[in-house]
């Protein structure tokens, strides 16, 4: 049955897990799905994928937080990307897991701060999982466990569409987050689930418990098919069994 024949009877949330996807691609496929969801051509989706090793400068802070010349990180195959997200600077890279999610705020019915929490939500949820008891910091939006952040959140609103989200590091390098001050914060802040559980998880076993808690927070069905009716260029469509509902 064709996305649009359902769309009025029950909310969709379609979903695709896309694998190792580079910064900027990302970005556009975003900026594609922005205008397409605020037209009703398309339903809430939810785009999950890791990057190659990428430094993302927000909006409200810039290169002040990178403490390592230009020349060094090029040497190390780190690529620095300016965004309109909120947040800071922060560190992609493989092992990380990246949601954004594209959704109609006012369809359902969330403010911006609503909707923040929300993924904070989503998070909290999915660190329990693990065993791991995560928390909100006051004046930072993400999830921390202890006194390490475990995910950072940031993100953009146009026609009351988002963009952008979160990035949940799972199983990646941490050293590069040494070069910056991510999200504006100094020291060594940052960890991630492998590191607090002591062995390494991998991104394939955090998807669909992912996918279950963002269910279960936003509602919906999450439906394993193409994100645009079949024409979004994915380099590689791979389903979770999770989605099969």
């Amino acid at each position: 049955m064709p996305t649009e024949a359902i769309l009025p009877s029950r909310k969709i949330c379609a979903a695709d897990y896309l694998g190792l996807v580079p910064y900027e691609l990302a970005l556009k496929w975003q900026e594609a799905l922005v205008p397409a969801r605020a037209e009703g051509v398309i339903p809430d989706c939810l785009l999950l994928l890791q990057h190659p090793p990428v430094l993302t400068v927000g909006r409200f802070r810039g290169d002040e937080d990178i403490m390592v010349p230009p020349e060094v990180l090029a040497e190390r195959g780190v690529i620095v990307f300016h965004t309109n997200r909120g947040g800071g600077t922060t560190y992609h890279g493989p092992g990380q897991l990246v949601g954004y999610p594209i959704m109609n705020l006012i369809e359902n019915n969330f403010g911006v701060r609503e909707y923040l929490r929300k993924l904070e939500e989503v998070i909290l949820k999915l660190l329990l999982v693990f065993g791991l008891h995560g928390h909100r910091v006051t004046r930072y939006p993400g999830v921390w466990v202890g006194d390490h952040k475990i995910c950072s959140i940031g993100i953009h609103v146009s026609r009351h569409i988002t963009m952008h989200g979160f990035a949940l590091n799972v199983n990646n390098d941490l050293q590069p987050f040494d070069d910056i001050n991510p999200c504006g914060l100094k020291g060594k802040v940052m960890t991630s689930v492998s590191e607090l559980l002591g062995y390494r998880v991998e991104i394939e076993d955090v998807i669909a418990s992912l996918l279950d808690c963002f269910l279960a927070v936003f509602g919906g069905l999450l439906l394993p098919q193409t994100l645009d009716g079949g024409h979004h260029p994915s380099p590689r469509q791979q389903r979770v069994p999770f989605l099969n509902q």
